[in-house]
């Protein structure tokens, strides 16, 4: 990525707002990029919430995340599984199921996936 230009945005007045159940995704459009908060509030699962979105069996969607608030489980789709807590940073590829852990929301900036996370299949 090259730099061409100073921006300043804030999530508190995103670009694009994408509401799913138990949760949304807040995106901006900075640079040549997006980057994203993703919000999700307990009882949320990818499997439920935004699988019918999404139309895939598990989310495709890569992920490069700083992970804010929350625990969150995840499970590949070769079975390794694990929980991204405050402060965790996660790389994920393609093919995988996540759930909120706990009575906490989860919060995760997303600099990689937000592009079309929760986005209907074309």
């Amino acid at each position: 990525m090259v730099v061409q230009k100073t921006e300043h945005k804030s999530f508190s007045s995103p670009d694009e707002r994408r509401e799913f159940p138990n949760g949304h995704a807040d995106v901006l459009a900075v640079g040549e990029g997006e980057v994203g908060r993703l919000v999700f509030e307990p009882g949320w699962r990818w499997s439920k919430d935004v699988k019918p979105i999404a139309g895939t069996e598990s989310c495709e969607a890569p992920h490069f995340q700083y992970h804010l608030a929350g625990r969150l489980a995840i499970r590949m789709d070769d079975g390794t599984e694990f929980v991204a807590e405050p402060g965790d940073v996660t790389s994920l590829p393609s093919g995988h199921d996540a759930w909120v852990v706990g009575d906490e929301p989860v919060v995760v900036i997303d600099w990689f996936g937000a592009t079309n996370y929760a986005k209907p299949k074309a």
